[in-house]
């Protein structure tokens, strides 16, 4: 049993809404980085597939009313979660999606840190003398990482989604920030390159999809995935056959709890305490998933 400190009487209350979910490696992160800046901290997964308007409307009154200091919201409920909050963060409002609810004053105040947590994630792969970066999905988390890489100056954005009314909306958000344009397919967002991000679920267990086909990858593009669950997804592992740099969903995972902790607390949690509950629940799932 670990040693608390004199402060754990302070009890924190956070959680996450969304589904699937329970894969999350989020209450690890978050009950451990509590912990060791002496909290009681209770990450509570909200699971709730299909909830309509009436019903995110009153879930949110229940994190308002029940003593959460926030939540956090994932797929797929980051754009319809919205209108419901009672303010938007400016970059939440930007792009009209939000992954980070706090509770302040009693009001719901909607920021968006997978935005902040992908920039600081894939600034090391970027290449100083420019960067083309293709863009694949739209929706929530399509969003967050297109605004970061505008917020990296990446002048070459290359945006597609299977909805081409979603890829139209995006690049629209983006042109007061340098722009982006809509890719008329896949091939035409990767042709001619650096660098290729997977903003869709495409690839998340059980799921084995690739959002791009395998011949379209090489060695001279580097690939992110957002999923985390596998780490190496489909479309990572064929990347990595090719030669490509590979980034997988962990930094993105990490560093995108730390910024909507500090949200929640006020306190800039351990990235490192943050990673290491991180790896232990992704050694203990896949430990599971070869047993079975």
């Amino acid at each position: 049993m670990s040693k608390r400190g004199p402060a754990t009487s302070k009890k924190l209350l956070t959680g996450l809404l969304g589904a699937p979910i329970a894969h999350s490696a989020s209450p690890a992160m978050h009950e451990r980085a509590a912990e060791a800046l002496g909290l009681r901290g209770h990450y509570q997964l909200i699971e709730i597939a299909g909830a309509d308007t009436a019903q995110l409307s009153t879930l949110l009154e229940g994190v308002r009313r029940l003593g959460f200091a926030g939540i956090n919201v994932t797929y797929p409920y980051k754009e319809a979660v919205v209108p419901l909050l009672d303010e938007l963060a400016p970059g939440a409002a930007a792009m009209g999606a939000v992954n980070t609810v706090v509770v302040k004053d009693g009001r719901l105040i909607g920021h968006n840190t997978d935005t902040t947590g992908f920039a600081r994630a894939v600034a090391p792969l970027l290449a100083p003398s420019g960067n083309a970066v293709a863009v694949i999905g739209a929706g929530g988390v399509g969003k967050a990482i297109a605004f970061a890489l505008a917020s990296l100056e990446v002048a070459d954005i290359r945006i597609f989604d299977s909805e081409p009314a979603r890829a139209e909306t995006l690049a629209s958000l983006l042109a007061p920030r340098g722009g982006a344009r809509v890719a008329g397919s896949v091939e035409d967002a990767l042709d001619g390159a650096t660098g290729l991000v997977n903003g869709t679920p495409l690839g998340m267990l059980p799921n084995r999809s690739m959002a791009v086909p395998a011949a379209l990858l090489h060695g001279r593009l580097w690939v992110a995935d957002a999923v985390y669950s596998p780490l190496i997804t489909p479309l990572l592992a064929a990347a990595q056959a090719t030669g490509a740099r590979i980034m997988t969903g962990r930094e993105l995972a990490i560093y995108q709890a730390a910024d909507a902790f500090e949200l929640f607390t006020g306190l800039a949690p351990s990235t490192e305490v943050m990673g290491e509950a991180f790896d232990e629940v992704m050694a203990a799932r896949s430990s599971a998933y070869y047993a079975a």
